[in-house]
């Protein structure tokens, strides 16, 4: 097979979260841990950072990954989901893999994949902890799936965990009470492992504490040791404009750090907390981290690791911006890095999956807004129709479209000069547009 019969053998042929939902998601790790014997067990033969979460998981892991890039390490990094191309999950100092490592995996392994029936994500797990471990990868930052405790990257043993916070998302197989989605978040500790929390909340804070006591793990949650300060507005149109941030830590001494991030959502305030507390750990355990590294680092993530998505300008005329949150703490961050921009009318390109409680976002959005609803590419993705019906219960109101594109276009040609088209709801209807 070439990659593109590859690709599709791997997308139709394997269950798949973003095609069938729930049901590609397995309850245990039987199947992740038989590929691993399989491979001779490669998840043992790297050091890793595993990075879980309900939000900001995935830029924390580029953040480490670009530090640890530009300090001089060899560095893999395994997220997602992919926007565009499925090689987008596994990279090597930001390189995504050479789709022949695809295709010879695929190749190799395909008789036992009809054997052992992983799914999509099984496979693309082991796929990555393949690459990592034949290309001797010094570190590699392993983003969790979905959940921890069942999650396929869950049979690493890191030098490091990491978990950002807990939010809605996913309860119809995670729990759901915060305390429930804290539990099988927590699932990623393990014995005498260090841990990273990115926010204290006092409603889940005592889960992670009780968990890392039981394992004999030392936790820190980064709100408590560090602070942060925006120094500067928020970006207002340019694309590569910087959000000018200062960082104190707490300690012996108060230490500070004057940083420019080239990722200018003002959520990542809280990711970049995450990020500094981890790289301390890594710092004890012996990895040369100078804060010229981080400074150089954190000004060009994008460009180091190829991360898009995350309140990113599409265009300044008109001003065009799209961001992959999509529950709702997500969402609430969206909102407030809207309220940020001056503009005269906001034109929201909008579009969801249908296997998710799309109240709670909907009730968030803004009433003076005109909507353009539209349906991901993907079978899970919700009928615009649908969409449009549920959004006028909470009186948001537009127009459907069939697909994303053409509702993208609409909005760029209805903007007037001064307006703001913003593009979310989904991950799905982002990777569309970037």
């Amino acid at each position: 097979m070439n990659y593109n019969e590859t690709l599709d053998y791997l997308y139709t042929q394997l269950p798949m979260f973003t095609r069938d939902g729930a049901s590609a998601f397995k309850k245990d790790l039987t199947n992740t841990l038989a590929l691993c014997v399989l491979l001779d067990n490669p998840q043992h033969k790297f050091k890793s950072v595993h990075v879980g979460g309900t939000n900001g998981k995935g830029s924390t892991s580029h953040m480490l990954a670009a530090i640890l890039q530009v300090a001089g390490y060899k560095t893999g990094l395994y997220t997602s989901p992919h926007l565009r191309d499925f090689r987008e999950r596994i990279r090597i100092n930001g390189q995504m893999i050479s789709e022949q490592k695809v295709i010879d995996f695929v190749a190799a392994n395909r008789k036992a994949f009809e054997d052992i029936q992983p799914s999509f994500f099984e496979m693309t797990v082991a796929l990555a902890f393949d690459v990592f471990a034949k290309e001797q990868v010094d570190i590699a930052v392993v983003e969790v799936g979905l959940g921890g405790r069942l999650d396929s990257t869950n049979v690493i043993t890191p030098l490091l965990s990491v978990i950002t916070n807990i939010g809605w998302d996913h309860m119809n197989m995670l729990g759901n009470t915060l305390e429930l989605i804290a539990g099988e978040k927590a699932g990623i500790i393990k014995p005498g492992i260090p841990v990273v929390i990115g926010e204290r909340q006092p409603e889940v804070a005592d889960i992670f504490i009780q968990k890392a006591g039981k394992e004999g793990s030392e936790i820190n949650f980064a709100s408590d040791v560090k602070s942060i300060k925006l120094k500067a507005e928020s970006p207002k149109s340019k694309e590569k404009e910087l959000l000018d941030i200062s960082v104190s830590s707490s300690g012996s001494g108060l230490q500070t750090l004057d940083l420019e991030l080239d990722l200018t959502g003002t959520y990542q305030l809280k990711n970049v907390k995450t990020v500094l507390t981890a790289v301390d750990e890594l710092r004890k355990q012996g990895f040369n981290i100078t804060d010229e590294h981080i400074t150089t680092a954190l000004k060009q993530v994008k460009t180091l690791t190829g991360l898009h998505g995350r309140w990113e300008t599409l265009s300044t005329d008109p001003l065009t911006i799209c961001d992959t949150g999509h529950n709702p703490e997500g969402i609430q961050e969206v909102m407030k890095n809207i309220a940020s921009v001056n503009y005269d009318q906001l034109h929201f390109v909008i579009g969801m999956v249908n296997d998710k409680d799309s109240s709670k976002v909907l009730s968030m959005l803004p009433k003076d807004a005109t909507y353009y609803f539209c349906k991901p590419d993907i079978p899970r993705g919700l009928d615009a129709t649908s969409l449009q019906e549920q959004a006028a219960a909470f009186d948001l109101t537009g127009q459907t479209y069939s697909t994303v594109k053409t509702a993208y276009e609409a909005a760029q040609q209805a903007a007037g000069k001064n307006d703001l088209v913003f593009v979310g709801g989904s991950t799905f209807v982002v990777a569309e547009v970037v």
